[in-house]
């Protein structure tokens, strides 16, 4: 079923920093849908009575509100540009579901997030309608990450639960990616030299000691394993209560203490992802703000965990106030020093927390030792699609899930043995367990790591 928009506004503008990124990915190494499309569905109660003709005519006004949802990313010479549309139609699926239509959103979402964007021609969403009793029970929305981040998907999400039940809304949208993108390429470009230049300073601290291969590898050689766990979910709320940091600031510690632990490095890279939504013009940004950070970790003097993370803490906040620069700059900036930027942070290690909120607003969870301890026997691990290149030999990812948490370690196989995932993983889980009730000393748990 079509769903045409109209609005005022259209044309083209450069591609936000973000999308530079992005788009050099793309072309170096092919879209990579599972990182690029967010998966997301929206529960309609079956009180609201929206039937299906209510519900494309709430997105036909989504998708005119939001330029961001129409706007695709076009080559104009040889360089990629953001093209919005004034004007078109949206195809929507239509699927018939049971009970609430959980199953089949899930099921839909899947299928549509499994495909890979076209990013020059589609648009950036695609949306399925799941009805029961001819009645809409849930709205699957699946975002191509070129001009959306989570942040921003949340943004329209919550604007398309106000559209459904009430057909419209008084306030203005928030800048767009073409708003971004305008100010990225005029008056932001201060604040890129700023943050080119923390990331030089950063970078000159680190031992250059290139990564070596212990190996071929694999094929696909990166391999990821992902452990789900409440256990690091109650016991990394409880440790940022005590320590008065964010949640994400433990889990960036412990994966750091276990990547590093072993390997005699007292100064390591840690890469954060920032979502640049510290400035209050762009809180209600629908585009895509998501930058890589840069800080290092200084380890010397064998401190205790606490340590550690008050350590983690103040550098990532340091590493995440410069993730906000031009891509290009940088790369010129690196390379001008003889640096080969496409390998320089390949012995170093990458986090990104997706989660929404990463932080302390969460209510602190209460249990014994014991219980924590025992909750990681109900943590599961398993296997999931391999990739084939990557700019660290060490990633990691954390999303929420349904039991609490599922952390993805991504792994160099020519750098790491494939069978230290796991017990990567769970000796992550220990150390935060253990730490959740009491300090931990170096070498911080008995658990074996990766280094």
């Amino acid at each position: 079923m079509p769903a045409e928009f109209a609005a005022t506004d259209g044309g083209t503008a450069p591609p936000t920093w973000a999308q530079q990124v992005l788009w050099r990915s793309l072309v170096r190494f092919g879209s990579n849908h599972r990182f690029l499309n967010l998966r997301r569905t929206v529960a309609v109660s079956a009180r609201a009575g929206v039937d299906v003709d209510r519900a494309v005519r709430a997105v036909s006004a989504l998708v005119g509100r939001h330029s961001a949802l129409r706007t695709r990313l076009r080559v104009l010479g040889d360089e990629p540009h953001q093209e919005t549309a004034a004007a078109g139609v949206l195809p929507i699926l239509l699927r018939v579901g049971d009970g609430d239509g959980a199953d089949a959103a899930r099921d839909t979402a899947n299928r549509l997030g499994d495909v890979a964007f076209d990013h020059t021609a589609e648009w950036p969403l695609r949306i399925a309608l799941v009805t029961v009793d001819d009645r809409v029970r849930q709205v699957v929305v699946v975002f191509s990450h070129t001009t959306v981040d989570a942040y921003a998907a949340e943004l329209v999400l919550r604007d398309l639960r106000l559209l459904l039940l009430r057909g419209g809304l008084p306030t203005p949208p928030g800048p767009q990616s073409v708003d971004v993108a305008r100010l990225q390429h005029g008056p932001d470009r201060r604040r890129s030299q700023r943050s080119v230049g923390h990331w030089l300073r950063e970078f000159r601290r680190l031992p250059q000691t290139p990564l070596t291969p212990t190996g071929p590898g694999l094929d696909p050689p990166l391999r990821r394993g992902v452990l789900v766990s409440s256990a690091v979910d109650t016991a990394a709320r409880l440790i940022a209560a005590r320590q008065r940091v964010s949640v994400s600031a433990v889990l960036a510690a412990a994966y750091q203490v276990m990547a590093v632990r072993g390997s005699g490095r007292e100064l390591s890279g840690l890469f954060p992802m920032a979502h640049n939504r510290f400035r209050a013009e762009y809180a209600n940004a629908v585009a895509n703000l998501g930058q890589i950070g840069f800080c290092v970790i200084d380890l010397t003097g064998r401190p205790d965990f606490s340590e550690v993370l008050s350590r983690v803490w103040a550098a990532s906040l340091g590493g995440l106030r410069h993730a906000y620069y031009e891509p290009a700059e940088l790369r010129r900036a690196f390379e001008a020093e003889g640096v080969d930027f496409e390998r320089a942070f390949l012995p170093h290690h990458y986090f990104n927390d997706v989660r929404l909120p990463v932080g302390g607003e969460a209510t602190v969870p209460e249990t014994t030792p014991a219980g924590l301890r025992a909750a990681t026997e109900r943590s599961s691990f398993s296997w999931t699609a391999g990739l084939h290149q990557a700019s660290w030999h060490l990633l990691a990812h954390v999303v929420d899930e349904p039991d609490g948490v599922g952390i993805t370690l991504t792994a160099d196989t020519r750098h790491l043995a494939v069978d230290t995932i796991e017990p990567f993983l769970r000796g992550m889980e220990e150390l935060l367990v253990t730490a959740a009730f009491a300090d931990v000393p170096w070498p911080w748990s008995p658990a074996t790591g990766t280094t």
